[in-house]
């Protein structure tokens, strides 16, 4: 597996964390859908990792263990993606603990935010979409709002609550970036910054955002994403090559009714980019 024409689908979601399929549905539906390398990120949480390895292994679909860590840069909320890292290594599962301790204090500040504009119960609304109460987020709000009537779809919340300067906005300190990083390294994993094209930074901040993520000993970026444009693909497909990381691809797929991608729609990495599962040849399950 040394080309980048392959069908890679290394960043999605179970019901582990924000996401409505159970990790053994995700990977059928990977399979499916023609992915041949998958990875299952659920957000700060690798509890569903045994059942997707084992769900892909019944399938013959090639598995690579994944999670998604929120980590706070420069003020803002960035995601970097562990691929291929050892699931069981205390290092990360003790750090993922403390960096989900602060959600349910964030979560009730949003519900009571929300209550002062008259949604009433979002806290409890919410928790019943949630599959880890450790996990809950602004997706289960968003649910609980639309299925209450509140917005029609996840879109209207995002526009009317939840966002800066919008009830129902409540930051969260995480995890610093050389916490992540080394997590994932110390488990025998890649570090990828997920979705870059998603985070608000001025060119300079994003500069700073990579050049500390190659010195912290990451070594990936997702190019191909579900919420990159085209062009976007060739702006981190450029940045890529300048900072010497390797490319990575998965449609961040969470839900079949709200996710704009599905797993394996997306387009082929660029041919002249190192693709990340070449670094993780001896990872792959």
């Amino acid at each position: 597996m040394t080309t980048s024409i392959l069908n890679a689908d290394l960043h999605c979601h179970s019901v582990v964390s924000d996401g409505t399929l159970t990790p053994e549905a995700l990977a059928a539906r990977a399979k499916a859908n023609g992915v041949e390398l998958w990875a299952l990120t659920d957000h700060d949480e690798v509890g569903g990792q045994l059942r997707a390895a084992a769900a892909a292994r019944e399938l013959g679909l090639r598995y690579l263990t994944g999670v998604e860590i929120s980590v706070t840069f420069a003020g803002e909320t960035v995601h970097i993606v562990g691929l291929g890292f050892d699931a069981t290594d205390t290092r990360m599962t003790d750090g993922l603990h403390l960096t989900r301790g602060g959600r349910e204090q964030r979560a009730r500040e949003m519900a009571d935010q929300l209550a002062k504009v008259g949604i009433a119960n979002a806290y409890e609304g919410a928790l019943r979409f949630v599959g880890n109460p450790e996990l809950i987020s602004r997706t289960h709000f968003a649910r609980f709002l639309v299925e209450s009537g509140v917005c029609k779809d996840t879109g209207e919340v995002f526009r009317r609550f939840l966002t800066e300067g919008k009830p129902g906005y409540v930051p969260h300190r995480w995890a610093n970036l050389q916490q992540a990083i080394q997590w994932i390294t110390d488990g025998g994993g890649v570090a990828v910054i997920a979705h870059p094209g998603r985070y608000r930074f001025t060119a300079n901040e994003q500069y700073a955002l990579f050049s500390e993520f190659k010195a912290h000993g990451g070594q990936g970026v997702e190019v191909v994403t579900g919420s990159h444009s085209t062009s976007e693909y060739l702006t981190y497909a450029d940045m890529a090559i300048e900072f010497g990381l390797a490319a990575s691809r998965g449609s961040d797929f969470h839900s079949p009714d709200e996710s704009h991608t599905d797993l394996g729609a997306l387009p082929y990495l660029p041919g002249k980019l190192t693709p990340v599962w070449e670094l993780l040849a001896d990872r792959i399950q």
